[in-house]
């Protein structure tokens, strides 16, 4: 981007804030995620601080007091009055993540919390939505009771009208297939409904579904904003058109009266894991994509014991069809998804080779820099109990597969 210590014609320059974030985008997604919110607050220490504050004072001078306003002229987007309804940690990830996520993002204290209030923000009267988080379902169970709103199919979508939900995950939970956003953005534009996307199996920079025409993208942010097993964390990014219709507004008003805010720890250590995003995600991802690729040649083999072990691998790199067809090397030019699945053969091996793993750890949840190897119907009853779901972490690839070929050895060995 060239010098920005002199101005063009060689005079003193002092950078403001207006400065940087002109320039900021003409910066890799890694270099924004570090200086983003270098202007966020006053305070010049190079690391954030960790504010636990839940009210603040107003100014001094009473000829600068504004009813339900606390503006610092010289921080205006570190300026806060109560906690629930804006606070330093939360807002200033905020900031930094309006830089890699490509629109205006609100945060939330979980990513299901982020999903209730976009329906509400919404309201419909129809929302279809396909498999994929168990957990948004049961948020929709609940508004169903309150407003009727009626849950359907996403192979329903010709029933929708204007106002409607249609709800995309993609990748899949919990396979890491893709869905093609450009042909629900079709269906969604000739019925006049929404089309809603949670990307949280793949942030910025493996796919952008505003770039796709989302009208609201969200993330469950517990996982790869967060990246290391520490936060709970949800988000919604807002595209330009929502930004117009006053959607933000809105947003942060319900917030303010539902309560559902971050804590500010969990905001610092956002802040503290968003710096590192781009490179966790992009080394998961590539991790996965080459751990699928091994498993599903080694499954060919009947003989080998992995072969013995597991029957077949589902992951968004393994859709030969679509990557033929060219949409979804365009939805996802960064790469496939940290996650996959994978079936064992049989419900016994399915229990018990989880637990068998040095390297993976079985537990739910994923995004963090840890693989895990979930036996999936601990968490999600609706899965065939066969299946398995792999989050690849930061460690080493040979490191991963040789722990999986250790242990699929000692399990045929011990159940063949």
């Amino acid at each position: 981007m060239g010098s920005i210590n002199t101005t063009d014609d060689g005079s003193r320059f002092v950078l403001t804030a207006e400065a940087l974030n002109k320039a900021l985008p003409t910066m890799h997604p890694t270099t924004r995620a570090i200086h983003a919110d270098d202007f966020v607050t006053p305070h010049r220490a190079i690391a954030p601080g960790m504010h636990t504050a839940v009210n603040f004072r107003y100014a001094r001078d009473p000829e600068h007091l504004v009813p339900e306003e606390n503006k610092d002229p010289n921080a205006p987007d570190d300026s806060h009055v109560y906690s629930r309804y804006t606070a330093p940690n939360s807002k200033r990830l905020e900031v930094l993540l309006r830089s890699l996520m490509g629109g205006e993002v609100i945060t939330y204290s979980t990513g299901l919390s982020a999903f209730h209030a976009m329906v509400i923000l919404l309201n419909p009267k129809k929302i279809f939505i396909g498999d994929g988080y168990h957990g948004c379902h049961g948020v929709i169970d609940i508004i169903q009771r309150l407003s009727g709103v009626q849950k359907l199919e996403l192979t329903d979508i010709d029933q929708a009208g204007p106002g409607d939900i249609i709800h995309v995950e993609t990748p899949l939970n919990p396979t890491g297939e893709a869905r093609n956003l450009a042909y629900y953005r079709a269906k969604a534009t000739k019925k006049g409904a929404y089309l809603t996307v949670d990307a949280t199996f793949a942030p910025p920079p493996l796919q952008n579904p505003l770039d796709l025409g989302a009208d609201i993208v969200m993330h469950s942010g517990t996982k790869y904003v967060g990246g290391h097993s520490d936060m709970l964390c949800g988000l919604l990014v807002i595209s330009t058109k929502g930004v117009e219709k006053g959607w933000m507004k809105t947003l942060h008003t319900d917030r303010q009266y539902i309560g559902s805010v971050m804590g500010s720890f969990e905001g610092w250590l956002g802040i503290r894991s968003a710096r590192t995003m781009q490179l966790r995600v992009m080394r998961q991802a590539e991790t996965a994509q080459k751990l699928a690729a091994w498993l599903q040649d080694q499954s060919k083999d009947q003989s080998s014991p992995v072969g013995k072990v597991i029957s077949r691998v589902q992951h968004a790199s393994l859709q030969a069809d679509d990557l033929k067809d060219g949409w979804l090397q365009k939805q996802m030019p960064g790469g496939f998804g940290p996650v996959f699945s994978i079936w064992a053969h049989n419900l016994d091996h399915a229990r018990r080779l989880p637990s068998r793993m040095y390297v993976f750890q079985h537990a739910t949840s994923l995004g963090g820099v840890e693989s895990l190897m979930e036996w999936r119907a601990m968490s999600d009853a609706s899965c065939d109990n066969r299946l398995l779901r792999i989050s690849c972490g930061i460690e080493e690839f040979e490191d991963l597969k040789a722990d999986i070929l250790q242990r699929v050895e000692s399990l045929v060995r011990e159940f063949p």
